[in-house]
C-alpha cells in the first residue's frame, strides 16, 4: 500500500517540464538488491553507480538517503518491472511502493520507467550474473534521458 499523503510518481516517461540541469539517480528495484545509476540533465548520459543490499526497510532507506545526500539529485527514476505483454507482476507492486516511499521520504519527483528487458540488455552488455543491477539501472536511466524532448 502506498504511503498515505505521498504524491504518486509519474508513470512511463519523463516529465514534460524536466529540469535542464541537475543530477538524477535511477533505481532498479529488486527484493534482495537495488541497482543504482547516476546521470544528469546536461549530458543526458547515465552510468552505473552501485548495488545496494535490500535486506531491511531501515537499511534500504539509510543507504538511499546517503546517496541522495552525496549526489543531491533533483529527480529520481525507478524501473517499473512489467511482463512481456506490459502487464503487472508481483514485483511491479513492490517497485511502485518503493517509488512512492522515495517521493514521500525525500520529497523529490519520481518517474517510473518501463524496465522490460533491462536485465537482459545488461547481461548482453557484458554484465555478470548477480552483478547486473547497477547496469540495469543505467539502462533504465538512459531510456529516461532518451525519451526527454530536446
Amino acid at each position: 500500500m502506498p504511503d498515505p499523503g505521498a504524491a504518486s510518481p509519474r508513470e512511463q516517461g519523463p516529465a514534460t517540464a524536466a529540469p535542464t540541469d541537475g543530477t538524477v539517480l535511477a533505481f532498479d528495484y529488486g527484493e534482495r538488491k537495488i541497482g543504482v545509476a547516476l546521470g544528469n540533465f546536461v549530458t543526458r548520459q547515465a552510468r552505473p553507480l552501485t548495488i545496494l543490499p535490500n535486506v531491511t526497510v531501515d537499511g534500504r532507506f539509510r543507504d538511499v538517503g546517503a546517496l541522495i545526500a552525496e549526489w543531491a539529485p533533483v529527480h529520481l527514476v525507478v524501473g517499473l518491472p512489467l511482463d512481456k505483454e506490459g502487464g503487472e507482476q508481483p514485483v511491479t507492486r513492490l517497485a511502485r511502493r518503493f517509488s512512492n516511499q522515495l517521493n514521500g521520504r525525500f520529497g523529490l519527483p519520481v518517474t517510473l520507467v518501463d524496465e522490460r528487458y533491462s536485465s537482459r540488455l545488461a547481461q548482453m552488455a557484458g554484465g555478470k550474473p548477480g552483478q547486473l543491477d547497477d547496469e540495469a539501472a543505467r539502462i533504465i536511466l538512459q531510456q529516461f534521458f532518451d525519451q526527454l524532448p530536446l
